[in-house]
């Protein structure tokens, strides 16, 4: 929605200012400027709503800085929505070309190679080559679309996630395939910088190809490609069979289609990614996973479920690097530590990636390991 239809709830902001947001915050708790914290951002719409302040490269600096984690949502008691009011402010920068370097590569890549990461789309499924995965041309319409999203598919860390899903679907000898090189962006990260018009763009051409495959059923990676699919194509309302991956496995434990016999005896703590849990609300199926592998002990972290504390990724940050003097990644590991676990365990690319370089911030890689859920399975099978 444009900015001039959330004037009632900024006005509700404004009346009330009692910085509950701001505690809960990841980047307020980190830089502790009120033009970075939600409440903050609130009186700048405010600000601008009521032509007291301009469009700038100063307020887009502030604006880039949150990754819509939505904890601020939670936590303010009359649910003011601050993450749709940033990214209906990020529109109009957009709109006007004031966005920061590292959003202009973001945006370019996208367009010109259907992933943010600037990738060869022709190398997009040499993660998979050496398993043998099989285009979806040659699977029959009722088999899975395993959509492996493009952090899992270039990032070389976060592809063993992506090798891991294909060894559980073996085990569970699940009919799947991949759209392989034609595979692109879900448009998530576009849609929440702001570019709606290229969003548009790539949520058209994603429709398009599921329906020219007859996709029916889809399991991704990633929660930003399970959100895109879900919350934000309306053409695939007709169409439910959209899973996150823990989800998927979840129902294959309980369908007794795998079996995890080997025992990994490890502390492991799960943090619970934003997209995932707060904005999606999947919990259990995580930690049912995760309770299922033999030997493993389950740890909570004090901030967990839809409170949890975010890892700097969401919102289009994954790739802005430079705005940040230090990920909020940086804290959850901390929290994390003091658990004393083995593993921190996590469902996301973007908070394996994240958490795994807080780790080596706070020094305590050697001995505290950062994995997926679906490394750990793979690992138990």
């Amino acid at each position: 929605m444009p900015l001039n239809e959330y004037g009632d709830a900024l006005s509700v902001c404004n009346k009330c200012r009692c910085g509950y947001c701001n505690n809960e915050c990841p980047i307020f708790q980190q830089y502790k400027f009120e033009s970075m914290s939600p409440r903050g951002k609130n009186f700048l719409a405010s600000a601008i709503l009521r032509k007291e302040l301009g469009q700038s490269n100063h307020l887009a600096e502030s604006l880039y800085r949150c990754t819509l984690c939505g904890s601020c949502k939670v936590a303010c008691p009359p649910q003011v929505d601050t993450p749709s009011i940033v990214k209906a402010l990020r529109s109009d920068l957009v709109e006007n070309g004031l966005v920061p370097k590292a959003i202009h590569d973001v945006l370019t890549n996208t367009l010109r190679y259907g992933n943010p990461w600037g990738e060869n789309p022709a190398k997009r499924s040499r993660w998979g080559q050496e398993l043998h995965v099989k285009s979806f041309n040659d699977c029959a319409p009722s088999s899975i679309l395993y959509f492996v999203g493009c952090t899992s598919a270039y990032d070389t860390r976060a592809q063993e996630i992506a090798k891991s899903m294909v060894r559980v679907f073996n085990k569970a000898e699940v009919d799947f395939g991949t759209l392989g090189n034609e595979e692109k962006c879900c448009g998530s990260p576009i849609l929440e910088i702001g570019e709606k018009g290229l969003y548009e763009k790539i949520a058209t051409e994603n429709i398009e190809s599921f329906r020219k495959h007859r996709v029916n059923n889809i399991v991704t990676t990633s929660p930003h490609c399970y959100d895109a699919f879900t919350n934000d194509y309306p053409e695939l309302s007709e169409n439910p069979g959209v899973q996150h991956y823990t989800q998927f496995v979840a129902e294959l434990i309980d369908q007794g289609k795998i079996k995890m016999s080997r025992s990994l005896r490890k502390k492991v703590v799960y943090h619970d990614p934003c997209v995932l849990g707060r904005r999606n609300s999947i919990y259990e199926a995580p930690r049912k996973i995760l309770e299922s592998i033999p030997g493993i002990t389950l740890l909570e972290m004090d901030k967990t479920k839809e409170n949890s504390y975010c890892c700097g990724g969401g919102g289009g940050m994954m790739w802005t690097r430079e705005l940040f003097g230090e990920r909020p990644s940086t804290n959850r590991a901390k929290q994390a530590r003091d658990l004393e676990p083995d593993i921190v365990a996590t469902s996301c690319p973007f908070c394996l990636i994240n958490l795994e370089d807080g780790m080596k911030v706070i020094g305590m890689d050697d001995r505290i390991q950062v994995k997926d859920i679906l490394e750990l399975v793979s690992e138990a099978l």
